[in-house]
């Protein structure tokens, strides 16, 4: 059998999801009786009756559900297959740059949040060791270390950072069941460059009074500050944020209470041109959320010395 006309089959489709002639008409943009006529084409092509004509409105026969179904699946196949290979999308894309250490411990391991939510946008995350000026055309968004004074208008702060104290457990465990913060600090840290006097505001803040720590080695970012220590030997001062993950599968421990506020922060920093992209507005609510997210956590009390 030779197969019916697609005007048939598709007047047959629209009025079997309907179970009515005239909603099927109103769809197709066609009149009640051009659908009705049409199936009656139908029905005579393949010799059956795929509808009984009520008194009011329509109803399948058994062959017709039967036949509905397979249609119905062509027809929607169909519709993706034109969809998916001939519609034009515009792909939305957010150009995101951040430290290293930023990119890797906070950033990346959210990502696939942005994505549940965002599925439409892309984004394209890039990584610098040392940021203070958006000399890349090709970045929109600039997660930035430091004070929050840059010539960008557009800047907002990720949060309020606090350091901690890491080291390997059995580095911590070389000094005994309770290790006082001076033996560790004397056997060598790992400090970060840019922040090596942290060391002393630490001391002052919470009156230790330990000599500056002997350095072993110096890290240009926390990221491989952690993977140092992390290996079994000295300690970092690190903000908590970055270390959390690795406290959390305790490869690495805070042995001691001290929490140090940090004077600088990370900032969201936008290109001065970037303008009023929903997308970039989309990227910048998210991760303001995630940082008030994160304070919430927190809570007040790791906000102050103790």
């Amino acid at each position: 059998m030779r197969l019916p006309h697609v005007t048939w089959l598709r007047a047959f489709e629209a009025a079997a999801r309907h179970r009515s002639f005239s909603d099927a008409a109103a769809e197709l943009n066609l009149t009640p009786a051009a659908v009705s006529q049409q199936i009656r084409l139908l029905e005579h092509h393949l010799g059956i009756q795929l509808f009984q004509r009520l008194p009011r409105g329509v109803a399948l026969t058994d062959i017709g559900q039967a036949y509905a179904v397979p249609i119905r699946k062509s027809f929607t196949e169909m519709q993706d297959a034109t969809e998916g290979l001939f519609t034009v999308r515009r792909t939305r894309r957010v150009r995101v740059r951040a430290s290293i250490s930023y990119a890797t411990l906070i950033l990346a391991p959210r990502l696939k949040e942005f994505r549940d939510r965002h599925p439409d946008i892309e984004i394209c995350l890039s990584t610098a060791v040392w940021s203070d000026r958006m000399d890349d055309e090709a970045i929109d968004l600039d997660i930035r270390h430091g004070s929050g004074r840059w010539q960008e208008q557009g800047i907002w702060q990720l949060g309020h950072e606090i350091a901690t104290v890491v080291c390997h457990p059995d580095h911590a465990r070389c000094f005994g069941p309770a290790p006082r913060i001076q033996e560790v600090l004397a056997a060598g840290i790992v400090p970060v460059l840019g922040s090596e006097v942290e060391w002393s505001r630490l001391s002052h803040s919470f009156g230790l009074d330990f000599p500056a720590p002997p350095v072993w080695m110096k890290a240009d970012s926390s990221l491989i500050a952690l993977q140092t220590v992390a290996a079994g030997f000295g300690a970092a001062l690190i903000h908590e944020s970055f270390a959390r993950p690795f406290i959390d599968r305790r490869v690495l421990v805070s042995p001691f209470e001290y929490r140090l506020p940090m004077r600088e922060a990370y900032y969201l920093v936008a290109r001065d041109d970037v303008g009023a992209r929903s997308e970039v507005e989309a990227f910048r609510n998210w991760i303001l959320g995630l940082a008030r997210t994160g304070a919430d956590r927190r809570g007040p009390a790791e906000g102050a010395a103790r």
